[in-house]
């Protein structure tokens, strides 16, 4: 029988994590009696501020809080458990604000170094360090809640709210233009399908109209010049239609963990819905740039352009060091 070498890598691959797996308390004890520090603490000095330390702390502590310390009692594992889990519950609930999450938060530290005996008088980077992971792994918790409220609530023609924020964005992107009445087909001009928006954002709900208006009203020039590139007499696409869809790429990537590495090196605490919205306000310019490179035969083309970009995205975004730096500068087609 031949042997690709593919199957040798993953058999090599599987062997190793299984005699990792086995040895792995011996490491950990190996290395808490030389170092005089548990696990946590050599994540905390040792990897550098950002995605790399939160992901790493977030292992321990989320994905697998059973490796906090395995020579722990099983009456003191499930102390910690318990105390991360009662933050995992307040984000899951949307509760974890910097002010509501700020006693269960100091109280689980607390805790942590009791348990792992540590002592903050001499580890005195330690607790800055443990707390800012916290606030970023379950204030990203926190956001996906906060996110998933928005997409959920269905916009309304009756809701005053709703319709003032409806108007800001045409006074934004039409500032020139006045709207002739509220069912009009001027919204065409900005890339509705018809001539009632309402019906548009009914996949995302009001996530898909907050994230337009952030882009419209905090960077004005940048979207009105989107919104011209999407009219152009070859390449052009719908705005607003292109808008709502990429808010529903941006949405599965949050609900996916994708967004994590990106918001643990560019947020030094709980990231908000702002800092999605600025994560949104990214696609859409980079978008409207990749769409024009593609030079795209007509519009047939979005679902395939679509799809290579969120690839494109998405490889940027598993990177440890993912940054996603704006660079708003405008340039003539």
């Amino acid at each position: 029988m031949c042997v690709c070498p593919g199957m040798i890598i993953a058999l090599i691959a599987s062997a190793y994590d299984l005699i990792y797996w086995y040895l792995r308390p011996f490491i950990k004890w190996f290395l808490r009696k030389t170092t005089k520090l548990c696990e946590l603490q050599r994540i905390c000095y040792g990897d550098p501020h950002g995605a790399l330390r939160t992901s790493n702390v977030g292992r321990l502590t989320v994905v697998n809080p059973r490796d906090l310390q395995t020579s722990l009692s099983p009456a003191r594992q499930n102390e910690l458990k318990t105390v991360l889990g009662n933050l995992g519950v307040l984000a899951d609930s949307g509760r974890f604000t910097e002010d509501y999450a700020a006693r269960p938060l100091a109280f689980s530290i607390k805790r942590i170094l009791e348990v792992k005996q540590i002592n903050p008088d001499i580890h005195r980077e330690f607790v800055p360090s443990i707390n800012t992971c916290l606030l970023q792994i379950y204030g990203y918790k926190q956001l996906v809640y906060s996110v998933e409220q928005l997409r959920k609530t269905a916009y309304s023609a009756a809701n005053m709210a709703h319709e003032k924020k409806l108007m800001e964005l045409w006074d934004c992107l039409m500032p020139l233009t006045p709207l002739e009445s509220r069912i009009s087909k001027n919204w065409t001009e900005i890339g509705f399908q018809g001539d009632d928006p309402q019906t548009d954002f009914r996949g995302m709900g009001c996530l898909g109209l907050d994230n337009l208006l952030y882009f419209a009203s905090q960077h004005t020039q940048a979207a009105q010049h989107v919104l011209s590139h999407s009219r152009h007499p070859k390449y052009g696409y719908s705005f607003a239609i292109v808008g709502i869809n990429l808010t529903s790429m941006a949405y599965h990537f949050l609900v996916q963990g994708k967004l994590k590495f990106h918001l643990y090196n560019f947020v030094n605490g709980c990231p908000t819905v702002d800092d999605f919205h600025h994560i949104y306000c990214y696609f859409f310019f980079e978008f409207d740039k990749f769409w024009l490179s593609e030079k795209p035969q007509d519009i047939m083309e979005f679902s395939r352009i679509r799809a290579k970009f969120e690839e494109r995205m998405s490889s940027l975004l598993s990177r440890t060091g993912a940054v996603l730096n704006f660079n708003m500068a405008i340039e003539t087609l």
